[in-house]
């Protein structure tokens, strides 16, 4: 039985919801996974950080208040966040990177990996700065240092496409696809429909936790075009920028749009695709589309992502489930761990 010894980047929802689980099923992963998660330490710019060799209470750590500092009620804990500190020297085997996505250089998480990577450390993170803007240079630091990065939870939480594509569609020959891709946006059009307006829908998904205080990046749909610009180049060998992508959000929309398609049998979707040309070329959009009820993608409400792969071979091959959410989302960090037990064990 492998024992790995994790530190925890960011300590918001994703990383409070798999110590959550490490705390709950560790025992359990031991039988069934053949592993168990020992967290040694923790940083988080808000909260501070910790670090214990021996390990750290997963319980005590979910339990703490969400307070400026609060990892310093921790023995040995402080107010100030020492990142490299913790990443570098914390005797972690993987790193699980979980802050904010900075969609302009994907820093600080990057730097972040990078550390981790160049320390002999395995990577696992939700994070989409890093991959949608650095993943070739990423990708060859780990490959020169033996260290696997994995980032399944980028694009739809724990649904793991990234994984279901490169693997159970392997030589399916995939050359395009289109997804519903953020669950906020989604979350909105479903409520349209239902009749509210467009800043009602918004205010009903800040309430439900679906959309931030600012919910600029999930209705302007500049959160997909990440996640179109990592499919784009995972899965069709594209060498996207996040600039290449056109990107229109559903802001526009109005009442009287959704009530004509609802009257045509049709539904107003935001959609994140890319297809490959026949000059062999990739091109993306995100923008929103008027989808017939027939389409694969029209009856996905609520905030439930899906996306529609087209291959040679199966012609469209759908595959939809959560989109976000703190349990679903480190459930993407677990899975990514169970890859690296089973592609690295010995």
């Amino acid at each position: 039985m492998t024992e790995y010894k994790i530190a925890l980047v960011g300590f918001g929802g994703v990383n409070r919801a798999l110590a959550q689980l490490i705390s709950e099923r560790n025992t359990s992963w031991k039988e069934s996974l053949g592993f168990t998660l020992k967290i040694v330490g923790v940083t988080d710019l808000f909260l501070g950080s910790v670090i214990n060799r021996d390990g750290l209470d997963a319980g005590a750590l979910v339990s703490l208040p969400a307070t400026k500092g609060a990892l310093a009620q921790i023995p040995g804990g402080t107010v100030e966040a020492f990142n490299e500190t913790v990443i570098k020297n914390s005797g972690a085997d993987i790193i699980a990177e979980a802050t904010f996505t900075n969609p302009i250089d994907g820093e600080p998480a990057t730097t972040f990996c990078r550390w981790a990577l160049e320390g002999g450390k395995h990577v696992v993170t939700t994070n989409k700065g890093p991959i949608a803007i650095h993943a070739a240079t990423i990708k060859e630091l780990s490959l020169k240092n033996n260290m696997a990065f994995e980032y399944e939870g980028s694009v739809m939480s724990g649904t793991p496409v990234i994984r279901l594509a490169k693997q159970s569609l392997a030589g399916s020959e995939i050359v395009g696809f289109e997804g519903i891709l953020n669950g906020t946006s989604n979350y909105v059009l479903t409520r349209m429909e239902s009749g509210l307006a467009f800043s009602e829908a918004v205010a009903e998904a800040q309430k439900l936790g679906y959309a931030e205080a600012d919910p600029t990046a999930d209705v302007e749909g500049y959160d997909v075009r990440l996640k179109v610009v990592i499919l784009a180049n995972e899965l069709l060998g594209a060498k996207l920028s996040i600039s290449d992508v056109s990107c229109v959000g559903i802001s526009g929309l109005t009442a009287n749009d959704i009530d004509d398609a609802r009257q045509n049998n049709s539904h107003w979707k935001l959609i994140g695709s890319a297809k490959r040309n026949a000059d062999g070329s990739v091109s993306g959009t995100v923008e929103p589309k008027l989808l017939s009820s027939e389409h694969p993608l029209a009856g996905i409400s609520g905030a439930t992502n899906a996306i529609s792969f087209n291959t040679e071979l199966l012609g469209a091959v759908t595959v939809s489930g959560p989109g976000a959410g703190r349990i679903e989302t480190a459930f993407a960090l677990l899975s990514d761990i169970i890859n690296i037990h089973t592609a690295y064990k010995k």
